[in-house]
């Protein structure tokens, strides 16, 4: 036999059983302390505007970006919101209301500025107001 040559059938694939396949692994079940994701900074970023909102907000886009200077390092996160519907929209206000003065719990950073840099508020049957909030956080020790 030459090493070019196959025993295997050349049409195996097209007569095959097109069924789904076996899964031999065990399901995850729960996931202990152990195997928990990890929450990142930018996941508590975005759980800290949700809690001012109460949860009303939907988050739409967030980046961050990285940045340093001869004294400090840390992070900087813009956050782009969405509130649509009466009760969500207030709570989005409120935001606009709260955040540079608000008390940020994240661990081993500091905010150092939260402000707002875009509003955009539409009016109408289904009335929508979406947010952009920059938060620069620095880290401590």
């Amino acid at each position: 036999m030459m090493l070019t040559e196959s025993l295997r059938d050349p049409f195996a694939h097209h007569l095959a059983d097109l069924r789904a396949p076996e899964i031999k692994s065990a399901p995850l079940l729960g996931l202990t302390r152990f195997q928990r994701p990890r929450r990142t900074l930018a996941d508590r970023v975005r759980s800290a505007l949700l809690a001012i909102t109460s949860g009303h907000g939907t988050v739409l886009s967030h980046e961050e970006k990285c940045w340093a200077s001869i004294t400090f390092s840390g992070t900087r996160h813009e956050v782009v919101m969405e509130f649509c519907g009466p009760e969500a929209v207030a709570a989005g206000e409120e935001l606009i209301e709260q955040l540079p003065d608000h008390e940020f719990a994240l661990p081993n950073q500091l905010v150092a500025d939260a402000t707002i840099s875009k509003v955009d508020h539409r009016f109408g049957a289904m009335e929508r107001l979406a947010v952009t909030a920059v938060l620069l956080l620095l880290e401590e020790g």
